[in-house]
């Protein structure tokens, strides 16, 4: 009973505990954020990636002079 006692008011591996439940509650929270943000994520990411496919090339005349400086002589 001497023993038994000594175990329950033995708190060594308080701090231990703590810190994994504190772990756990912050990657439960981090895995939370993401699957309620995954959604708009991946349509964004597809509306991004349709505007890029559907856009042209625009280019730029007179900037480059035949010397091949780049600077305008305008």
């Amino acid at each position: 009973m001497k023993l038994f006692n000594a175990f329950l008011k033995d708190e060594s591996g308080a701090v231990t505990v703590d810190w994994v439940v504190l772990t756990a509650a912050i990657v439960g929270l981090g895995i939370a954020v993401l699957a309620s943000v995954s959604g708009g994520t991946n349509t964004l990411a597809q509306t991004i990636s349709g505007n890029l496919a559907a856009g042209q090339v625009a280019t730029l005349t007179g900037l480059s002079t035949a010397s091949g400086t780049g600077a305008s002589t305008n």
